[in-house]
């Protein structure tokens, strides 16, 4: 029995046989080419790609809601970054390359300079870019990449091919990475789907696991355990259908009063960080929402969202609860939760400094409507 510790995304616990997922690798060779034909390849392949990210994105919506989804769509909008595209189209033109060597070496540097920032969430961007520069070579490469059909196990840096926790979720098996980051979308897609999921389990997991070994996933404590012995898998079993015994209460109780044994009444509200989120909301019959997060509507947007965007989003959150309590949280922007057009200075203590509330108080303009341009109209006579 071999025990290893990493990081539990979702709280929940799984026993199985691995499959191991091996990446599909790409080996890049710098070749001598003409730079227009290269940037006429790169040019296709980024089509290709986007087409690729397009249909995965309307499955998704589907599948796990627009906010989930939109991981996707910043995919797309990554593939059209101009710093990104700018790198690429110089590596082709300076040195005379293909563009499978060039977009490979662009991959390594933006990947190494978010690695280096002291912001995790900036940090974990490093996989997105790895990813949408793998998904290009293998558009410059025309190699047929097979979904994924089932896995249990992962024995890979991170998930590359996000489709496949798509499917995950219809079969409800769990995954394991030796790598990763709580805030990369794999992690981020996992609890909101919630798929018993660890990560960061270290490359000495790599070298001891195969395909068909049993192991138990606890995604509560953040522990993978290969070969267990027969007291620990009983003991893990005993607490998986405790967890699911549970679980079926909750079920039970939907449709039914929430009075407690001595005849007091309480509320069991949820909290939702957008409109995606009531059909959690109704499907689970919650009294309410006690907290919508508004800074999402933010986080999720460019610029300052308009009064029509946060009414619209407000509006329909309202109507679909159909008069049952809603509270939206000022929102709660600095900490954990950055947004570049705010510009915010960096403090050594973001929790305890310029955050939420706090900011709130400081930028009145955040909560009025901008002058309109005026338009004048000089009707020739």
């Amino acid at each position: 029995m071999m025990k290893f510790q990493g990081k539990g995304v979702y709280g929940a616990i799984a026993v199985g046989k691995v499959s191991l997922f091996r990446r599909q690798e790409t080996q890049v060779r710098r070749v001598h080419a003409d730079p227009a034909s290269e940037l006429e390849r790169l040019e296709k392949a980024k089509t290709k790609a986007t087409e690729q990210l397009s249909a995965i994105y309307e499955k998704a919506l589907v599948e796990v809601g627009e906010t989930n989804a939109q991981i996707f769509e910043i995919h797309m909008m990554m593939l059209e970054d101009d710093d990104y595209n700018e790198s690429i189209s110089s590596i082709i033109q300076t040195q005379n390359v293909n563009a499978e060597y060039a977009v490979a070496v662009t991959a390594d540097n933006f990947a190494e300079m978010f690695s280096s920032m002291d912001d995790a969430y900036m940090q974990a961007r490093a996989s997105d870019v790895r990813d949408i520069s793998n998904r290009l070579i293998v558009c410059l490469s025309d190699i047929r990449v097979l979904p994924l059909a089932e896995f249990v196990g992962y024995r890979a840096v991170n998930l590359r091919y996000i489709f496949g926790i798509l499917r995950n979720r219809q079969r409800g098996l769990p995954f394991v990475t030796a790598f990763g980051s709580s805030n990369s979308h794999t992690a981020i897609l996992a609890r909101n789907m919630n798929i018993p999921a660890v990560i960061c389990v270290g490359e000495e997991f790599l070298k001891s696991v195969k395909d068909g070994d049993k192991v138990i996933v606890d995604g509560h404590k953040g522990v993978v355990i290969i070969d267990p012995d027969s007291e620990t898998e009983s003991a893990m079993l005993a607490k998986q259908a405790e967890d699911n015994r549970k679980k079926q209460l909750l079920q039970e109780l939907k449709g039914k009063e929430n009075i407690t044994v001595d005849g007091t009444r309480i509320d069991v509200f949820a909290n939702i960080g957008g409109v995606d989120g009531i059909g959690g909301v109704l499907a689970n019959d919650a009294g309410g929402i006690g907290l919508f997060r508004s800074e999402f509507l933010y986080l999720e947007s460019e610029d300052f969202p308009t009064e029509e965007h946060q009414f619209s989003a407000y509006k329909k959150v309202l109507e679909s609860m159909a008069g049952r309590k809603v509270v939206i949280r000022t929102l709660d922007i600095g900490a954990d939760k950055q947004i570049g057009y705010f510009g915010l200075d960096k403090e050594d203590n973001p929790a305890l400094g310029l955050r939420a509330i706090r900011i709130c108080l400081t930028r009145p303009e955040i909560f009025r409507i901008p002058p309109r341009p005026s338009v004048s109209v000089d009707c020739a006579r």
